[in-house]
């Protein structure tokens, strides 16, 4: 009896979700690589003059540590089954190819969320409430949107990066270079979204006029990318595990 399209989700999510549970291997690479990323950027930042306002390059420096980290996550998801020889177990298996994409689209997306809502507070912290001020730099931001806003436009990144990476890296974990060609792949396919999501986050974290239009207005435009890319991403999934 063939076993429900739901019931083969919830198989293969559980196991990825069992196996990061067992080794948390990729939410702590993900984590303290996030980490490391905001270090660089306090040190960097801290030779900034008094009249660096580091509220108005906020939403790309916090875009950069996601998307770096994403990308570190997506590779290593695909790599680890590829090497112990369980990406082949999988696709011998009687299991709907899309149904794969969901699976590792679901677990990348939770796993990097889990990441983001660790990193995302200290990052607010350090950048962008001034709480802890770089030396010598002024950051004045009393007029930021609401954090839920925030949340939001990186949720709808995530969404996207998640999907649309899932495929990317499947088509390079064959490859040679896969770090180098994942990096080749994604920054292009992504960078529509890459682009709406900063003015979205920029819109809330610098508090100017009309920001709140502006905000739905770019949330629009980056689900509608969403939607289109991860329809396209599972309509050629089957085709790419066959190659």
């Amino acid at each position: 009896m063939k076993v429900s399209a739901f019931r083969q989700y919830r198989a293969l999510l559980r196991k990825d979700i069992v196996m990061e549970l067992r080794t948390k291997e990729m939410v702590t690479s993900m984590g303290l690589y996030a980490m490391l990323v905001l270090i660089i950027y306090y040190v960097a930042l801290s030779q900034a003059g008094q009249a660096f306002d580091v509220t108005r390059i906020a939403a790309g420096l916090l875009l950069l540590v996601v998307v770096f980290t994403s990308m570190l996550g997506l590779n290593r998801s695909l790599v680890h089954e590829q090497d112990q020889g369980q990406l082949e177990a999988l696709l011998l298996a009687p299991v709907d190819r899309p149904i794969i994409f969901f699976a590792k689209a679901t677990t990348n997306l939770l796993f990097l969320a889990i990441v983001e809502v660790i990193i995302v507070p200290f990052f607010l912290i350090f950048f962008v409430s001034g709480a802890v001020v770089p030396t010598g730099s002024t950051v004045a931001v009393s007029q930021s949107g609401p954090a839920w806003m925030t949340a939001l436009a990186l949720l709808i990144g995530s969404i996207g990066i998640a999907g649309v990476g899932t495929l990317l890296a499947t088509m390079s974990v064959n490859t040679k270079g896969r770090d180098f060609i994942l990096a080749v792949l994604f920054i292009p396919v992504m960078f529509p979204l890459l682009l709406v999501i900063v003015s979205a986050l920029s819109a809330v974290l610098t508090g100017d006029a009309g920001y709140a239009q502006t905000f739905w207005k770019m949330c629009a435009i980056g689900a509608g990318y969403d939607a289109i890319m991860i329809a396209v991403a599972f309509a050629l999934y089957e085709f790419i595990l066959g190659v």
